[in-house]
């Protein structure tokens, strides 16, 4: 599953917010979630499976053997494997490690198509499970499998709960942030650049306080600005509303979190 499901579950944005009252462990609630409705692409035919939406851009043989990727931090190698006229398997790898595994399920009808995932965060040893739902836009294309065309992703459900809690500290100056899946950061609210750990596809951030109680959190690859991030604090002080921009894809979503703890749990780690 930024995210087809699979990048974008590995990279669910875990955020941290410029108020002290808000310290403590979060928890996303992906039935409030908004989904851009801009379509991912994907087309198979004629034993090749090319991903025109996907950043960067795939596209290899449906042989089931390994295939080189360039232009991801993510992967380098994929294998996708036609079962049937339903049935997609695809596994990403990099340097002959097990990233991600997804199997694609479509309706009998082919207008609903369903992914089951399995991810493995760099940062750390427990896997991430979802399944992620998708409606398809227009019409099928004619002689190709029944996968290709555009998919409007609909939700997200049977997330493991460590793809989506996440458990920051704050104070005057900034930010320290803990995600369950082993990403971390230490950043100031100066708009400089911080080390970003955990994440290959996200090598710094920066934060801009906005209002009391919102802020903006800049993700950066390389000097490069992939994403942003606009945090909200809400009047009662156990919800945020998070709206994420990626760059590549030029989509936002819309995102809630609610507050789970006090923090005590995830504050050592």
């Amino acid at each position: 599953m930024r995210k087809v499901l699979g990048f974008v579950l590995m990279m669910l944005p875990m955020f941290a917010v410029a108020q002290s009252g808000i310290s403590g462990n979060w928890k996303f609630d992906l039935n409030k979630a908004q989904m851009d409705t801009k379509p991912q692409v994907f087309e198979l035919k004629e034993g090749m499976y090319t991903c025109s939406t996907c950043d960067p851009k795939i596209s290899v043989k449906a042989d089931g053997t390994e295939q080189k990727v360039s232009g991801s931090p993510y992967i380098d190698s994929i294998k996708l494997t036609v079962k049937d006229k339903h049935t997609v398997d695809q596994v990403g790898m990099k340097d002959g490690k097990v990233i991600y595994h997804s199997v694609w399920t479509l309706s009998p009808n082919g207008n609903m198509l369903s992914e089951k995932y399995e991810g493995h965060p760099e940062g750390s040893d427990q896997p991430v499970m979802a399944t992620a739902m998708y409606s398809r836009v227009g019409e099928p294309e004619h002689g190709a499998h029944m996968l290709s065309g555009s998919w409007k992703t609909d939700k997200f459900q049977g997330v493991s709960d460590n793809a989506l809690t996440f458990n920051y500290k704050v104070s005057p100056e900034g930010v320290h942030y803990q995600a369950s899946t082993g990403e971390s950061y230490d950043a100031k609210f100066d708009g400089q650049d911080y080390p970003y750990h955990g994440d290959p596809g996200t090598t710094s951030i920066s934060l801009k306080k906005i209002s009391e109680n919102s802020f903006q959190e800049t993700y950066k690859r390389n000097d490069e600005v992939v994403s942003t991030a606009t945090i909200t604090l809400n009047p009662d002080g156990s919800t945020l509303n998070i709206e994420t921009h990626d760059n590549h894809r030029g989509t936002t979503d819309n995102w809630v979190a609610v507050k789970n703890g006090d923090g005590s749990t995830m504050a050592g780690k």
